[in-house]
């Protein structure tokens, strides 16, 4: 839901195919799911190492940093979504960047309505 949510709202976020009507629904939304995998296995591997990898920049940042490992994890997702032709494009590192944001408050804002528990 994040992803479309950023999808929506960023002009540098986006999916190939039709952009309004039944036709965008019906043809965007598996591609809408397998970036949503993709995103969750990269989420899931990848951000725990490079976490603990940039401790010491995310300590001098206060934290900030980790929006910069965000929006290149999206980046990534991208670059992995290009592998498989899914039709996902990020148009660089401010639209990943301002896509994380987007992506994380969305995901809190879902886990506070749902009640989503550890």
């Amino acid at each position: 839901m994040a992803l479309a949510v950023a999808a929506q709202l960023l002009d540098g976020i986006g999916f190939d195919g039709p952009s309004s009507g039944q036709a965008e629904l019906e043809e965007k939304l598996l591609p809408l799911l397998g970036v949503a995998l993709i995103s969750t296995l990269v989420t899931m591997f990848a951000k725990p190492v490079l976490t603990v990898l940039s401790i010491p920049f995310i300590l001098i940042t206060l934290g900030l940093f980790l929006l910069v490992l965000n929006a290149l994890l999206l980046l990534f997702t991208e670059w992995l979504a290009d592998l498989f032709d899914v039709g996902f494009h990020v148009d660089g590192f401010w639209a990943a960047f301002w896509g994380s944001i987007i992506i994380s408050i969305t995901t809190w804002v879902l886990d506070a309505l749902l009640g989503v528990d550890d």
